[in-house]
């Protein structure tokens, strides 16, 4: 319980820049969904590796492939639009809260790992979705840009979703 309050929190502390940025940019906002989907992609390499449970591996299988289409489609996108991604605090403090998830799900192993990971997937999906819709779709300048960050918004309410089911079954 300790471990979930902590990845909880730590979870949490992810988004705060996020509040204290005014108004991303464009560039911004590419470097902050380009870590935001990396966080996904890494914790999610490292269950499908580690867990014995096939629920779990399927749903991190399913997180690697879903979140890596998506980073393909944000590069493709901010090639195309000749903008630079732009690190920031938010893109920054998500990469720390990544690697930081990451080193605690090391040290899991059996159902502990499988819990914390799912754990932390619910808190991650439910404060990614905030994002979009507070500051990440309503603050992008690029018509392709905003369209690309709504065309993926129901991926991340389906992932919640499945993360949510999964989650209730571990307990």
């Amino acid at each position: 319980m300790k471990s979930l309050c902590c990845l909880a929190i730590l979870s949490a502390l992810t988004v705060l820049p996020l509040a204290a940025q005014a108004q991303p940019t464009d560039a911004q906002i590419a470097a902050i969904v380009v870590a935001a989907n990396q966080v996904d992609i890494d914790a999610g390499h490292l269950a499908a590796a580690q867990t014995a449970n096939p629920a779990v591996k399927k749903f991190a299988a399913m997180m690697v492939t879903d979140h890596t289409a998506v980073n393909q489609s944000a590069v493709e996108l901010v090639t195309k639009l000749g903008v630079t991604p732009e690190a920031n605090d938010t893109s920054k403090s998500l990469q720390d809260g990544g690697e930081k998830n990451l080193a605690q799900l090391r040290t899991l192993s059996g159902a502990a790992l499988d819990k914390a990971y799912v754990d932390h997937e619910v808190v991650y999906h439910e404060q990614v979705i905030a994002a979009l819709d507070t500051a990440l779709i309503p603050n992008a300048q690029n018509a392709e840009l905003k369209a690309l960050l709504v065309k993926v918004r129901p991926a991340f309410v389906q992932h919640l979703g499945h993360a949510k089911k999964l989650q209730s079954v571990l307990k």
